[in-house]
Parts: C-alpha cells; structure tokens; sequence
C-alpha cells in the first residue's frame, strides 16, 4: 500500500475565531481544514490540473478531543488516503506543538470544473498525493 505525504499547514488562531467560551468555534474548524485541503490540492498537482477538478464535500467527521485558544499556533496535518474513481478520503489532525487537539475526515468528491457533474479521477492525479515506491 503506498505511503500518503503529509501536508503540513499551519495557522494561527485569531479573536474571530472564537465563540462565547473562548474557544475555536467548530465551524472555524472546519474552515481550517478546508484551508488545509485546499492547500494540499494546490501544491500536488499542475495548474492543468487543477483548472480542470472542483471539490465538493460529501461527509465531515471530526473529533473535538481539546480547545484551541486565542493566539495558539496550530498545525494541520493533512493526507489523502485513498482515491475512487470520483473521490478521495482526506485525513487531519490538528495540533497545538505534539498536543493533538482534532482528528478529521472527509470525502470529498471531485466534480469537472465545466460541467459541475461528478468527474473521473485519473491515476497520475492519485500519484501526486503517495510517495513513490521506487526500489
């Protein structure tokens, strides 16, 4: 089984950010991971590419295991682990220094950036996101 690469993104929490407890509001979570996605997407593979696939959330799961407050430097950890034929399962994990405060996943599906209907995912777009397994 090929081994994932892990995107690495990092933000920084702003007032904003928070609710009334004074901690990141679950919907700024998920904003963050979506940025962390995002991100990840971009850096793996060609404009060409990119110009050509949309990404479209089918299902979040996340675990709130701790707050994040204020000011804190969080990293996001980011892989995909598998791809079908018109979606990958992305991975997260959300941390404050080695304090691991979120465990995410999603499926997204990718749809053609034209027509705005679900779109086949060739195998050198799956290849961007494993690391080669060459002997």
């Amino acid at each position: 089984m090929p081994k994932p690469i892990i995107h690495t993104f990092a933000v920084k929490v702003k007032p904003q950010d928070l609710d009334e407890l004074n901690h990141v509001n679950n919907v700024v979570y998920i904003a963050y991971l979506q940025e962390a996605a995002i991100s990840h997407w971009y850096s793996s593979v060609s404009q060409k590419v990119s110009d050509k696939i949309r990404w479209v959330v089918r299902k979040h799961e996340v675990e709130y295991l701790k707050p994040a407050k204020e000011n804190d430097e969080l990293v996001i950890h980011t892989w995909v682990s598998k791809f079908t034929a018109i979606s990958s399962e992305r991975h997260y994990e959300i941390k404050r220094g080695q304090e691991l405060l979120v465990k995410a996943f999603t499926l997204w599906i990718a749809l053609d950036a034209e027509t705005m209907k679900p779109k086949r995912l060739s195998s050198e777009i799956s290849e961007s996101f494993f690391e080669s397994s060459v002997l």
